[in-house]
């Protein structure tokens, strides 16, 4: 059998299991790996420039496409706990990524040797395994094991700490008696299918609600299927935005507190059976439990049995990988409907698609300073044409308006840090959506504040030709704590502004972001004019084409914005004008048809 260093081995392991993109920092302890990618040279490594920042690459990079599974490498010490928040934004959102830390010598584990931390006992609680390996030759099973994991049942990411005695030791190996362990996934069974049917055909208004499970399973496809084969409105949740197109005739709306349409509220509590489809009925989608169980059944199919009953007790729970619950939901289906036994919902759905043309909110403001809705309007009129556009975003009054007001088209064209929401992960996830899906057009969005948090990694776009347009909503404030003080009535800490003594273009917002962005070797545009935010966005288009570069948009808003928000599904404060005739919402899917009412 061939002796190789363990090293060696783990790059043959990366490549054979599939993983052959790599994100982050060489060191000392982690020398030995990188000697070993350089050696074999199938291992694509793209060097971030600051730890977190590489881990939401390859979180980035993992949800681009199904069966993606970035690395996230860094050396001993601070770069493992560096990647607890990005460790953190992909097990709260069930995405798989592989961590590998160096460490001290086995020898030095218990001496308080430099750089020397208990990574896996910190990393524990937010990955599917994190484990520090003593012996060189538990090596191959153990990315074997952390691979399976990631693979099988809810996924998620994994970290392994590497001694660097432990990467310089040789092992007996050979890659080609090496094999990926079989995927194992819970799978609903007919008798669950025929109840969760049974439940669901019952109901006079039935909805069905897309989860991220959904897309993690890549069942889309089946999941569309089955609402045109019942004809039943679809109700995707944030994490689950793209199983069905926005302008898809069954799309039913957005539900919740925050990342809602009012159609969408309105049409789930009009709702009298839902069956939830790898999702997680999460506070911000629910509001008060009272409110949303109100009047309604429920089925719940996750693939997580923790998450079965942990908000409440659905009516019929099942637990199954979203693919196959489809897949067995289909089957059932298909059956019922030769039969001729499945209930005719047209007008449920005419009923649904009528409020789409009724309950709008405006954007086409053309005041200055520019308020936020205008700049949603704008991207539609952009990006719309292009139906494979990806958005890519997290937490913070950008992304709740941008989720109220812009257009998906597809799974996995709604990138976002959904659970966790780290401050900064936009721009290095935006990266590692580049890199996996070169010459496809990326639209990162985020407020100053998430922009500030990790900007350096924009100079990583710049260095390793990774375009994409990068629209920033600025109103130098952090706007949605802003928000959320108002009922302490105060306005404390959250301002970002002050008079710029090298900027003073900048009009007392503070921070250049023009001038450091194109100091980090990107290009960037600066709009404080509403009419001139088309103009803006299709330059960046083509600049970001022709220098293979970030493109920044930076879009001057008014100071205090307060985005539509509220404590239930019918208690939604709409702080701005609604839309009264067309041209108040000219880029909705469904034009208005009629004044809006409640």
């Amino acid at each position: 059998m061939p002796r190789m260093r363990t090293v060696d081995a783990i790059a043959l392991i990366l490549e054979k299991e599939g993983s052959t993109e790599a994100f982050g920092l060489p060191g000392a302890a982690i020398n030995p790996l990188y000697s070993a990618l350089r050696a074999h040279g199938g291992i694509r490594h793209t060097l971030a420039r600051h730890v977190e920042g590489a881990s939401h690459m390859a979180d980035g990079y993992s949800r681009a496409a199904a069966g993606n599974i970035g690395v996230c490498i860094g050396t001993s010490g601070p770069a493992g706990t560096d990647m607890i928040t990005g460790l953190y934004a992909a097990q709260a959102d069930s995405i798989p990524m592989l961590c590998i830390t160096g460490q001290a010598p086995t020898n030095k584990l218990h001496t308080e040797d430099f750089q020397a931390v208990d990574i896996a006992a910190i990393a524990a609680p937010l990955s599917k395994l994190a484990v520090t390996v003593l012996e060189p030759g538990q090596v191959p099973g153990t990315f074997q094991k952390a691979f399976g994991l990631m693979r099988g049942g809810r996924p998620g990411p994994t970290l392994i700490d590497l001694p660097i005695n432990v990467q310089l030791a040789e092992i007996e190996f050979d890659i080609d008696l090496y094999e990926p362990l079989p995927v194992a996934k819970p799978a609903a069974t007919r008798a669950q299918a025929e109840k969760v049917l049974d439940l669901l055909l019952a109901g006079k208004k039935p909805i069905l609600i897309a989860g991220g499970g959904v897309i993690n399973a890549d069942a889309a496809a089946e999941f569309v299927e089955l609402a045109e084969l019942l004809n039943v409105p679809v109700v995707p949740t944030l994490m689950g935005w793209g199983v069905l197109p926005d302008d898809h005739r069954l799309m039913a709306g957005m539900v919740g507190l925050q990342t809602q349409h009012r159609y969408g509220n309105a049409n789930f509590l009009a709702s009298d059976a839902v069956v939830g489809i790898g999702n997680r009925f999460a506070n911000r989608h629910t509001g008060g439990l009272d409110t949303y169980r109100a009047g309604r059944k429920f089925a719940h199919i996750d693939i997580d049995p923790t998450q079965i009953g942990r908000i409440f007790n659905a009516d019929v729970s099942v637990v199954s990988d979203a693919k196959a619950a489809l897949q067995a939901l289909l089957e059932v289906a298909k059956e019922r409907q030769a039969a001729g036994s499945l209930p005719d919902y047209s007008e449920w759905v005419d009923e649904v698609r009528a409020r789409r043309g009724q309950l709008q909110r405006k954007t086409n403001f053309d005041v200055v300073p520019i308020k936020p809705q205008r700049v949603y309007q704008e991207m539609n009129a952009s990006f719309d044409e292009d139906r494979d556009t990806i958005y890519v975003t997290t937490i913070g009054l950008s992304q709740i308006a941008g989720a109220q007001m812009l257009h998906v088209f597809g799974p996995r064209q709604w990138i976002n840090a959904g659970q966790a929401g780290p401050l900064g992960w936009t721009a290095p996830a935006a990266l590692g959506v580049a890199r996996a899906l070169p010459g496809k057009t990326v639209v990162a969005l985020s407020g100053d504040y998430d922009f500030q948090f990790m900007i350096e990694e924009l100079a990583v776009g710049a260095q390793h030709q990774l375009p994409y347009v990068h629209v920033v909503v600025n109103n130098s404030y952090l706007g949605l704590i802003r928000q959320s003080q108002r009922p302490f009535e105060m306005d404390y800490q959250v301002s970002l502004a002050f008079e710029n003594i090298n900027s003073p273009e900048t009009e007392g917002y503070g921070v250049d972001h023009v001038k450091v962005a194109e100091g980090l070797g990107c290009k960037a545009i600066r709009v404080q004019d509403p009419d001139k935010i088309a103009d803006a966005l299709a330059t960046a288009k083509a600049l970001a084409k022709e220098h293979l570069v970030p493109v920044v948009v930076e879009v001057i808003l008014e100071r205090v914005t307060n985005i539509a928000m509220g404590t239930e599904l019918d208690n939604v404060n709409e702080f701005e004008d609604l839309a009264e005739v067309a041209g108040d919402a000219p880029t909705a899917i469904v034009p208005l048809a009629a004044p809006a009412t409640v």
